[in-house]
């Protein structure tokens, strides 16, 4: 017996994403348009929509790297306001589930990945799935992508220790970044504004998302 992964793919949004005040219209219908299940290991397919992280780990990836769960992804890019104008850099696209998810709000989509297992295996799945609009371009996720730079949108696709200034400096005039501040249940989402040069940040919603690499804290000298 098959799978229905179009049922499925309807029971998660109804399920997992309306549920947890996902409430945009577009961001609910490209959810609803994207085959989360393209995007998983095939040996995963099955569970390509449970609420959970979905591990991705290449076979011979160094670091554990994960498809997130679809309702923090949801409400993150619902909090990023994306326009069907917006240049949009997708950080850690992984597979590029999330980058496919962006294709259908905006203008177009540079999806990084520092992975090149992964990077590869997202320009395929994108590329079947006629995601015209998006780039994936390999490079170290900390240093953001800056030949593209400015964005209106950056997505932080990854629980973070912190932002570098690299990261903040490619933002545009009123652009946003998004991401999780924090690690397990004291992971928290913020939306980081531009305004006349400043990058100031807000609490949305508590998160807990698996991390992504590169990000981490530099350990403090203690005497």
């Amino acid at each position: 017996m098959s799978t229905d992964f179009e049922q499925l793919r309807e029971k998660m949004v109804d399920g997992q994403l309306r549920t947890t005040d996902v409430t945009n219209l577009s961001v609910l219908d490209a959810f609803l348009s994207v085959p989360r299940e393209a995007f998983v290991p095939a040996r995963l397919r099955d569970l390509a929509y449970i609420d959970e992280d979905v591990d991705i780990t290449p076979p011979d990836g160094e670091t554990r790297r994960f498809l997130m769960e679809p309702s923090p992804l949801a409400k993150l890019i619902q909090l990023a306001e994306v326009d069907a104008g917006d240049i949009v850099l997708d950080v850690g696209t992984g597979t590029g589930y999330s980058a496919a998810i962006l294709s259908q709000l905006a203008g177009s989509v540079i999806a990084l990945e520092s992975d090149a297992a992964l990077a590869a295996q997202a320009s395929e799945r994108l590329s079947e799935l006629g995601c015209d609009n998006v780039a994936v371009v390999e490079g170290a996720l900390e240093a953001g992508y800056p030949s593209e730079a400015p964005y209106d949108v950056i997505l932080v696709a990854g629980a973070v220790d912190r932002i570098p200034d690299a990261i903040f400096e490619q933002m545009k005039e009123g652009g946003r970044l998004v991401t999780v501040e924090g690690h397990g249940n004291a992971g928290v989402a913020r939306l980081y504004l531009k305004q006349v040069g400043h990058v100031s940040g807000r609490w949305a919603f508590n998160a807990a998302v698996k991390p992504l690499p590169g990000f981490q804290a530099e350990p403090a000298f203690e005497f």
